[in-house]
């Protein structure tokens, strides 16, 4: 490991590609990786789409895409099917690995089927890739766009993320759970202590936790705001592999070698001197089951704090790549037998995969749901992203296992979603009401947070303009009230997998979910202005895309999901932070704030000067990071696919 680096910075060095970078690379650095692999799911047809028209006709290297139907398995449409045909066939012809609809959620195969090893470089056009950290590796999220470069190429841009230390000590109470563990640092941690940072899980309470326990806690760092939520290789790490080793024998695969143990580095780790950007302590044994919501991830309590208010429930699940796996579906198994859903109640549940599906079956698991009334679904995301059956009707309440329970991601916007552990979900379902097993105290862990710096950006000097990149933009206000609007509201779940949408249709649905009203309203040319981690949430790059068919000149927000950035910039579309400017337009345009009023649309004008990095606005002048060469040039080239395109044409 080169000297004074983290863990991610070690990983990425090892990945760069030839002629990147000579020297050590650092948080902040613009980089170009070659990853090991990259996921893609039913989204493979828009990449697919995007790597032709990049001018591409051969995968670079068939060894690196990795294709698994999962999300909308339940549409047997014509429709649907020839598009799942397509990329099949697609597949085939360029000699890349390619996953039925049935076989497994993406990432559960990726880690199961032995794509991903310790130390390894690993992304996918999903916002949960975060998940492959748990083994060791860097797992982290890219957008459409990058999956088609990728392909083309075999590269991608990376800014290097700051690190932040999240030290474990303790041990989990007995019905604690991993899932509790990341609600309650979900909630405890919501005001971007991590946002965009890649955050190593360290300390002595990592030996405690089941190897699921940390495919949970790494896959819901996405909700956490997170770029990377990595692990470090033990003895429970290689037993995993070691068992994955002998199970793909068995099949016939060969992926992990016969000495995976000995040639994977058990001592991979940050060096000590390397810069954190933040230090938590966090005391497992303080954990207590905890629930989320509704309808967000960051507000969470105990699961004694709804003892007194019995909320009732209509639907409960147990599926989805958080928290399908074995293991889970064991403890649910184990909380309902014996037991039966309560009237009025509709439990779901699927397994992350066939293989675990069968496993389940074997085990008598699977049996047990269904005697307690369970609806079983094939393997696949489903009711989580709001696609096939059980989906919340309007009125409804729901407590799920998944990942996320955004406003309408589950089904109607008018329903609410709670998240909550396997075993918490069970014993709901059974109840009738939100509540858990056991009499827990209402308590959760101290915050106890060590902070070095949040940014990896620059806030001074002036930069040269890349040529075809506006010096400066001006236009009309459009300010949004809340934090944390996610790609769920900006671009809902009922558009995400059509191919038919134009960008006429888009600019038609734009933020549907967040303002119903807002589509209605806007003008081309207007700035829109959002506050906190503005585009959490899934990866779909259409959230930005639809932004920018409606005529919308640039995001102004307090800070970002970095994926959504990604989304952007590859694109072609300007976002920039200034939390200074959007604190004072909430003060002038929102005070007092009317929690109904979602989307101010003023008569205001306000300028960005991209050379100095200032946005001027009612005789004021506050200053924003300015834009480095790589997002100007995305820019400039009008998105990551053309600059693609005229890449390939010179070689």
């Amino acid at each position: 490991m080169t000297r004074h680096q983290t863990v991610v910075e070690a990983i990425a060095q090892t990945h760069l590609a030839a002629g990147a970078q000579s020297g050590p690379v650092k948080a902040g650095d613009f980089v170009t990786i070659r990853p090991d692999h990259v996921l893609t799911h039913d989204n493979t047809a828009p990449v697919l789409k995007k790597f032709l028209t990049m001018g591409a006709t051969r995968v670079s290297d068939p060894g690196q895409p990795v294709f698994a139907i999962d999300h909308d398995i339940q549409n047997t449409s014509e429709a649907n099917l020839a598009k799942y045909r397509k990329i099949e066939e697609f597949a085939r012809s360029q000699g890349v690995d390619f996953h039925a609809p049935g076989e497994g959620i993406g990432h559960q195969i990726m880690v199961e089927q032995g794509y991903v090893t310790p130390g390894s470089f690993v992304v996918a056009s999903d916002s949960h890739a975060n998940m492959y950290g748990a083994l060791g590796a860097i797992g982290t999220p890219v957008v459409r766009t990058d999956a088609a470069a990728i392909w083309a190429t075999g590269e991608f841009w990376w800014q290097i993320p700051r690190s932040v230390r999240v030290e474990l000590v303790g041990e989990l109470p007995e019905g604690a759970t991993g899932k509790d563990v990341i609600l309650i640092l979900c909630g405890l941690y919501s005001h971007g202590e991590v946002l965009n940072a890649a955050v190593e899980f360290t300390g002595p309470g990592v030996k405690s936790l089941s190897m699921d326990a940390r495919f949970t806690i790494s896959n819901m760092t996405t909700e956490w705001g997170a770029l990377v939520g990595w692990f470090p290789v033990d003895e429970t790490t290689l037993d995993y592999l070691e068992w994955r080793r002998a199970v793909l024998e068995s099949q016939g695969r060969r992926r992990l070698t016969q000495n995976v143990s000995d040639t994977v580095s058990g001592h991979l780790a940050g060096d000590p001197q390397a810069h954190y950007a933040a230090h938590i302590l966090f005391d497992l044994g303080e954990v207590t089951p905890h629930i989320n919501g509704p309808d967000t991830v960051q507000a969470t309590r105990s699961v004694a704090g709804f003892r007194e208010q019995a909320v009732p429930i209509d639907k409960a699940y147990l599926l989805s790549c958080v928290n399908s796996r074995f293991e889970d579906l064991a403890a649910a198994a184990e909380e309902l037998e014996g037991k039966h859903v309560a009237d009025g109640v509709e439990l779901y549940f699927a397994a992350a995969s066939r293989e675990v599906q069968e496993r389940a079956e074997a085990s008598g698991h699977w049996q047990a749901i269904l005697d307690a009334g369970g609806r079983p679904l094939p393997p696949g995301c489903g009711p989580c992203i709001g696609l096939g059956a059980g989906l919340l009707e309007p009125g409804e309440v729901g407590i799920s296992a998944t990942n996320r329970n955004f406003k309408g991601r589950m089904g109607s916007r008018d329903a609410e979603a709670y998240l909550a552990s396997p075993q918490v979900v069970a014993a709901s379902a059974v109840a009738g009401h939100i509540c858990g097993a056991g009499d827990w105290p209402d308590r959760a862990p101290r915050r106890n947070i060590d902070v070095t710096s949040r940014s990896v950006a620059s806030r001074a000097s002036k930069v040269t303009i890349q040529e075809g990149f506006p010096p400066r933009v001006e236009g009309r206000i459009v300010l949004l009230t809340q934090d944390n609007i996610n790609t769920d509201g900006i671009y809902g779940k009922d558009y995400t997998y059509r191919d038919d949408m134009t960008p006429e249709a888009m600019a038609r649905v734009v933020m549907e979910n967040y303002d119903p009203e807002f589509a209605s309203m806007i003008q081309p040319g207007d700035i829109l202005v959002g506050g906190e981690n503005f585009g959490t949430g899934s990866s779909r790059e259409q959230a930005a895309t639809a932004l920018q068919a409606a005529g919308i000149a640039m995001v102004i927000a307090a800070s970002y999901s970095q994926t959504y950035l990604r989304n952007a910039f590859n694109n072609g579309f300007v976002c920039i932070e200034c939390p200074e400017l959007v604190a004072y337009l909430r003060e002038k345009f929102t005070a007092p704030v009317d929690a109904e009023v979602r989307s101010v649309f003023t008569d205001d004008a306000l300028s960005v000067d991209f050379t100095s990095g200032e946005v001027s606005f009612d005789e004021h002048i506050f200053p924003f990071p300015v834009l480095s060469e790589v997002p100007q040039s995305l820019v400039a080239a009008g998105g990551l696919e053309n600059a693609v395109r005229l890449q390939l044409s010179v070689t």
